[in-house]
This record gives structure tokens, sequence and C-alpha cells, in this order.
């Protein structure tokens, strides 16, 4: 590894799995001391003794509280932060538009689109300070084209995209830079789960891209990695589409999301409570 993250300390939500445990064990391979916040504490205290130089703090991205918390967990742990990975993620309400649950929708962008707006406060809150800083949200293809994930998804994902840039706008003449990676289907947990097996996943994504080929979630923090180090340090306001070409080269959409009978996939975040 060229270590293009030395001496960085790094804070990742959503980093006990998937593109957020990908993008943990590559930044930590690149130098950067870490900080992972995650809902799953098994997953995530598990993943911070496995890379020595890194500390985890459960966090719930739906609630702006905990969010705070965990920039505050890493300015006084090391007396900086120099990258904010907003990654938590899941793929909430799906099913057709008529019989969407209004609060599985919401939980849907508080997890997906206000826990952005949270990590993008408050981390830019001690960047500023700092006068240096980059801030990494994980768009999606879906944020980028209609029809290729549920209606809530979707939204929020736009909502990034657009977040990502107004911020950027703001940011830049404070030395701090913001951008968005949108990855085409990635073989998650969360992807597996959804289709059922491993095997399933791998199908699904490869023929869902025009190269004949799945995309991984370590390709996804190899992204990451190059946004977050001086390679890119005159990069800001950028959304990296990496999807095989699906948004351009077209690609199967996604009517299992729209077909299915309503429901919701993920945990419900603590800060939408049900009532009935």
């Amino acid at each position: 590894m060229t270590e293009r993250l030395q001496g960085q300390v790094a804070l990742i939500t959503g980093a006990a799995s998937g593109i957020g445990a990908s993008a943990a064990r590559r930044m930590s391979a690149e130098g950067a001391t870490l900080v992972l916040a995650d809902i799953d504490a098994d997953g995530g205290a598990s993943l911070a003794r496995e890379l020595a130089n890194a500390s985890f703090v459960r966090t719930d991205v739906s609630v702006e509280a905990q969010v705070a918390q965990a920039v505050e967990h890493a300015v006084q742990r090391h007396g900086r932060l120099d990258c904010m990975v907003n990654n938590a993620g899941l793929v909430g309400a799906f099913g057709s538009i008529l019989d969407t649950d209004a609060i599985a929708w919401h939980a849907t962008l508080a997890v997906l689109l206000d826990s952005v707006f949270y990590g993008i406060k408050h981390a830019a809150r001690a960047m500023v300070r700092q006068k240096s800083g980059c801030i990494l949200s994980l768009a999606s293809t879906a944020g980028v084209i209609g029809g290729l994930g549920p209606h809530a998804y979707t939204t929020a994902k736009h909502g990034v995209i657009g977040l990502t840039r107004s911020a950027a706008s703001e940011l830049a003449p404070h030395g701090v830079r913001v951008n968005a990676v949108a990855p085409g289907t990635t073989v998650t947990n969360m992807i597996v789960q959804g289709r059922g097996s491993l095997e399933a996943a791998l199908g699904a994504a490869a023929a869902a891209s025009p190269l004949g080929t799945p995309l991984m979630p370590e390709e996804i923090a190899a992204a990451l990695v190059y946004l977050a180090s001086d390679d890119a340090r005159h990069v800001t306001a950028h959304t990296l589409v990496i999807d095989s070409g699906v948004t351009v080269a077209g690609a199967t959409g996604s009517g299992q999301f729209h077909q299915r009978a309503a429901g919701f996939m993920g945990r419900m975040p603590e800060a939408v409570e049900r009532t009935d």
C-alpha cells in the first residue's frame, strides 16, 4: 500500500459491514487512524479490534445527537478530523408508491438523507475550525437516474447528491472538500439479503452490469481512498459514479422493488417510532 492517508483521522458511519467495512480496512492500510460508527455494536467493535488503529462508537445515524457525539469522539481522541465518510444505509421502504407507508418512508430518509445532513454539519464544524478536511457521502446510481431503486431510496440518494453540491459551495473557501460516490449494484450483505444468497447477488450484479462483472465493496473503498487523498485535492462538489456504465449504457430497472408488496428492509431507526 502507498499509505496515501498517513496521518489522517477518518470517521466512517455504517462501518461494521459492506462498503463501510471495506473502506475501513482500505483506509487503515493506507495509514489512516479510524473512528468506526455503527448501530451494530458487536460488528463495529469486532472490526475495531481487527484494525490496530481504530476505535468504535455505537451510533444510530438517524439521531443527530449521536452523530455529533461520534464526531466529538474523533476530535477529542485524536485532536482533529480529516475525513468524514457518510456511509450508513439500508434499502428501507419498498413497493408501489400507491402502498408505501409514510412511517417507512420517513424512516428510510432518516437513515439515508437526514444522517448525511447531520454528518456534513457536525464534521464541517470541526473542519472549518482547522481549515481543512474532506467529507464523502455514499450516493447511488439511483440518485442519478430513476427506476434503479425503491422510491424512498431513490429520493434520498438524489438528495445526497444535491446536498453534496450545496455544501461544497459553502465549505470550499474554508478548505473543506465535499464529494460523493454513486455505486451501481454492489455485492454487500444488504444485496445478498435482498437476493437470498451470495450466488444470486453476484449473478444479479453481473447481469445489471454492461461490463458483465459484479461490482464489489473493495472497489468502492478504493474510490473513497482516492477522494480522501491529496491526489483529489482539487476535486469538490463532485459525484463519482462507479456503475460499470449502467447510467449511460442502460440496465434492467428495479421493478422488483416496485412490484413487490409494500414493506421495509433494514433496521428501523431509533429516530422514527411507529405508533400504530
